[in-house]
């Protein structure tokens, strides 16, 4: 089991290596490698951290010390070899409340954290779709290039034996300079798609490509129709920040006029080599503290200006909540209708693109068997045809890219996001 394991992380190595790395991999790289995600984490630490520290107030701090000295005359110290100590809150009604604050904290915290692993795991699928459609992209334009150079030659042929006008030789050198550009545009969108990738997922190989069978579909059968009520992580941990400063308020509030409670014990072992006993009749070495303190606060103008600060921190964070939401909320809606049009779209370029295969294949049929109702074909219209193929195709990749990026952000919207990443389900490249 061991060796078909480590079989398996070498495959897997190499295939990286040699620049080929499957949709999951990134992904998974991706959240492994983000320095934002790992930032997120250590916010989670530290609410913990803060959670357990304003729990821990209630257990009773020990410190031990010692105080050696020596005296002459009448004592003025106390000569302590050593000492124990130990001191805890027993009852204060404000810490309750700071405890809850920590408590809505870690759970803001949480949240966040999800919400960076979603943002870091749509922008790496994303980028992953981008540098798979420009792979496509630059070898369709390969193609349509070598037509559009092999449609200038026949032009010029035609033009040459007076069969066609200068004009048309024009346009066929127009047809290929365009293309020649759009080339240029895609290989640097390529190469700015590839070095986020790098970046987000940490690969060594400069020339990183993408395999076309690896990346999930979105199931037609999932509902993009979420409750109302349903907020992304983001706005949920607003709102857990906003409840957080409100109990953090709640307690800075109750500071005043409600009594706290304090344990103290102490433990004193006094020296005996001093002259203590000769100017104390009942000195002893071993003495023992036990009390407890009672505070009641009756007025402290300090405590009540700032429980109104805190106050109105709660309330800003709270309206800031609402605003998240709003915005949220419109944003998914806004998405939703997007989609459904973006299919729609995507649909009438794939059927253009079908439009465009069934008339090449007629020209092609036409130019081999003759055209005996019109006009005869000739190899130029076929080039023609073959551009016009080419670009119809392009803008069918240009369609399906932005669908499927506009349905990765709804689905991250409507918190379908991690259940579709961990599907298995793989679609089958568009044969070019």
């Amino acid at each position: 089991m061991r060796r078909l394991l480590l079989i398996t992380v070498l495959l897997g190595c190499s295939s990286i290596i040699h620049g080929q790395i499957a949709f999951s991999s990134a992904i998974d790289l991706a959240l492994r490698n983000s320095p934002r995600v790992k930032m997120a984490e250590s916010d989670v630490v530290k609410a913990r951290s803060i959670l357990a520290e304003s729990k821990d107030v209630y257990i009773p701090a020990i410190s031990a010390g010692s105080g050696l000295g020596y005296t002459y005359g009448f004592p003025t110290g106390t000569p302590t070899l050593y000492n124990f100590t130990a001191q805890s809150l027993i009852y204060d009604q404000s810490q309750r409340n700071y405890i809850r604050a920590a408590r809505e904290g870690l759970v803001a915290a949480n949240l966040a954290l999800q919400d960076v692993r979603q943002q870091i795991a749509e922008d790496a699928a994303i980028t992953y779709l981008s540098v798979d459609a420009d792979l496509q992209r630059l070898s369709a334009l390969n193609e349509q290039y070598g037509y559009a150079t092999r449609l200038t030659t026949l032009t010029q042929e035609r033009l040459d034996a007076g069969l066609d006008p200068r004009i048309e030789l024009t346009r066929a050198r127009l047809s290929a300079a365009q293309i020649r550009l759009r080339r240029i545009q895609i290989e640097g969108d390529l190469d700015i798609q590839r070095q986020h990738l790098l970046r987000l997922t940490g690969v060594a190989s400069r020339r990183i490509t993408t395999d076309s069978a690896s990346i999930p579909s979105v199931p037609s059968n999932i509902s993009f129709t979420v409750a109302e009520g349903a907020l992304s992580p983001s706005v949920q941990a607003s709102y857990s920040n906003a409840q957080s400063r409100l109990q953090q308020a709640f307690g800075d509030g109750r500071k005043l006029y409600r009594p706290q409670i304090a344990l103290a014990v102490q433990y004193n072992r006094f020296a005996k080599f001093n002259n203590y006993d000769v100017y104390y009749k009942a000195y002893q070495a071993n003495n023992f503290l036990f009390g407890i303190q009672l505070t009641v606060p009756i007025f402290d103008a300090g405590k009540r200006t700032k429980f109104h600060e805190s106050m109105a921190d709660a309330q800003h964070a709270l309206h800031e909540a609402d605003l998240a939401r709003d915005q949220f909320l419109e944003g998914r809606n806004r998405t939703a209708h997007g989609v459904t049009e973006m299919a729609a779209r995507a649909e009438v370029v794939g059927l253009d693109r079908e439009l465009a295969q069934d008339q090449l294949d007629i020209i092609r049929t036409q130019l081999t068997a003759g055209n005996p109702n019109g006009q005869p074909i000739t190899p130029k219209d076929e080039q023609n045809a073959l551009v016009q193929e080419r670009q119809k195709y392009l803008d069918f990749i240009d369609a399906d890219l932005q669908l499927r990026n506009a349905q990765i952000n709804l689905l991250r919207s409507s918190g379908q996001l991690e259940s579709w990443l961990k599907t298995s389900l793989a679609i089958t490249p568009v044969k070019p």
